[in-house]
């Protein structure tokens, strides 16, 4: 991003002057605090400077707020559209797709494998049509989009590129992030479709082709975030999402790829739990920790490259069925460990989420939440407000020490890879996902309105989001004839080719967008590619 466009306020687009702001009583606030014992002693540096612990900005969010990014999806992509639409007009920054779990695992929606699952977590896309529907009216040179899917992420890419083309916009404009994280699939989610060295090529692939041909695209957003929802403690979500990182360098490496240019397209993506404190230094351990991977492991003294840049999501592990109205409050303190902690992107829950699908009142909240830390708290104001802090110095230096231990068993085991192959990340999570349930039911840990505090046999007074039962019948329907109605030959013979591209060597990106423009659908391109990879069938 350049210097011009991070001196810019969000809401007026006019310089931002960094002087100016005061507490309510008057008091001039610094851009930030830091006494030089302290500085030296932990290392911490100042905000925008090597090892970026208090961020990576100098003036953080005085220059430009964090990108306010709900996650959304469900239904059909003509509902989806209109609640992004809702959501860009009460304030959201960017936008976040979710997919329905058949386009995750690379499903069309009229294949029997997808039966009963048609839009319920996410939004249906088999098509360059699909995505024309749920981007309609939308500027992509203007709004940046994440996407999170990782099986079938070069497909969905090679949609949005095919539709940016459509448009008539060079693909080169394009903005925002995909997520294509395979790794942490086989640890901690498990929708993955091919075996684990077909899934990293088609990373490598995307990779590969956004550092040549989409210069405002990140191409993977490595994810703690699932590993963490999976169970795992903080310490955990660190080592793993990090060693998952220097596994994709290595690969990159393999490619003879740029380094530099590779690390800097990356981008991460964390859980923010519900101990306050120990997610921000999280935070900070974490962009700690690959500043010096960066520059130690792997030479690259670009400080670009250094820069751990990530989204948060608020934890949904952390919502409640019962008395779900609290969810708002664990949401709003999620919230603040983030921004405190320095992301630059956020997602805030909907506080029925542990019930359904957001209702369009509690998704307006979630952003309003956003909003309120934003404008109103103050926490906005400084540059890693909590800095200093014994108590904040205290936990970073424990996370960051306790993870690179981690890391440390890992590479003893062979690195990432091989530790996935020889499941030793997934006892690791599973064991802690153990060990905090069994907190929870001994009354160790308390969760208020569940295990304390709660209102006994009270249901739920919420309304919950409802899907048209109608709506599977008819999107299958919908798929179908568009099947029936293309011109076949072409689509065909597009399949026929990306078969033959997989069997070699070629990147594959150039062929799955010339499929998408021929006319074949998710669901055809990735099962030609599952007849060239074969499945997973835990066979790695």
């Amino acid at each position: 991003m350049r210097k011009d466009e991070r001196s810019r306020s969000l809401e007026s687009g006019k310089p931002s002057d960094a002087r100016e702001r005061q507490t309510p009583s008057g008091i001039p606030i610094p851009l930030f605090l830091g006494e030089p014992d302290f500085l030296g002693e932990t290392g911490a540096g100042r905000p925008g400077e090597l090892p970026f612990t208090r961020g990576i900005y100098p003036d953080m969010y005085r220059g430009k707020l964090w990108t306010m990014r709900q996650y959304s999806g469900f239904g059909t992509a003509r509902e989806t559209n209109q609640r992004f639409r809702y959501l860009l007009a009460q304030g959201q920054t960017g936008l976040s797709v979710a997919f329905d779990l058949p386009t995750q695992i690379g499903y069309d929606s009229d294949d029997p494998a997808a039966a009963g699952e048609v839009g319920k977590v996410g939004v249906p896309i088999c098509s360059i049509e699909d995505m024309e529907q749920l981007f309609a009216g939308i500027p992509l040179e203007e709004v940046s989009v994440s996407m999170t899917i990782n099986a079938s992420a070069a497909v969905l890419l090679a949609f949005l590129i095919a539709l940016a083309k459509r448009r008539g916009m060079a693909p080169s404009r394009l903005r925002g992030t995909l997520q294509n994280d395979l790794l942490k699939e086989f640890v901690a989610r498990h929708t993955q479709r091919f075996p684990l060295t077909p899934s990293l090529r088609l990373v490598m692939d995307v990779l590969e082709h956004s550092v040549r041909h989409l210069p405002h695209w990140h191409p993977i957003s490595i994810s703690g975030y699932h590993i963490r929802e999976a169970g795992s403690t903080a310490v955990e979500e660190v080592a793993l999402t990090l060693s998952h990182a220097v596994a994709y360098l290595e690969a990159a490496r393999a490619r003879q790829l740029p380094l530099a240019a590779v690390a800097r397209k990356f981008s991460f993506f964390f859980a923010a739990q519900m101990h306050l404190f120990e997610e921000v230094a999280k935070f900070r351990a974490a962009r700690r920790l690959w500043a010096h991977l960066v520059r130690d492991r792997f030479q690259i003294e670009d400080p670009e490259a250094a820069k751990l840049r990530f989204h948060t999501q608020t934890a949904g592990a952390a919502l409640t069925y019962q008395e779900p109205e609290n969810n708002a409050v664990r949401v709003a303190l999620q919230a603040l460990a983030a921004v405190l902690g320095g992301t630059q992107s956020l997602h805030t829950n909907a506080l029925d989420e542990a019930l359904g699908l957001p209702t369009e009142k509690t998704v307006r909240l979630a952003l309003r939440t956003q909003q309120i830390i934003a404008f109103e708290s103050g926490a906005a104001d400084s540059a890693d407000p909590l800095g200093g802090a014994p108590l904040i110095e205290h936990l970073t230096s424990a996370i960051e020490e306790r993870a690179k231990a981690l890391m440390a068993e890992l590479e003893a085991r062979g690195g990432a890879l091989r530790a996935i192959q020889e499941g030793l990340p997934q006892r690791w999570i599973a064991a802690s996902a153990y060990r905090l349930e069994k907190q929870a039911e001994r009354g160790e840990r308390i969760v208020v309105g569940v295990n304390r505090f709660g209102s006994a046999g009270e249901a739920p007074q919420q309304e919950v989001f409802q899907l048209d039962e109608k709506l599977e019948p008819a999107r299958v329907e919908e798929v179908a004839r568009r099947k029936r109605e293309r011109p076949g030959g072409a689509a065909q013979a597009a399949l026929q080719r990306l078969k033959e591209a997989a069997r070699s060597t070629e990147n594959l990106m150039e062929t799955l967008i010339a499929g998408v423009e021929a006319g074949a659908t998710l669901g055809e391109m990735m099962g030609s590619l599952a007849e060239v990879f074969g499945e997973h069938q835990g066979d790695w």
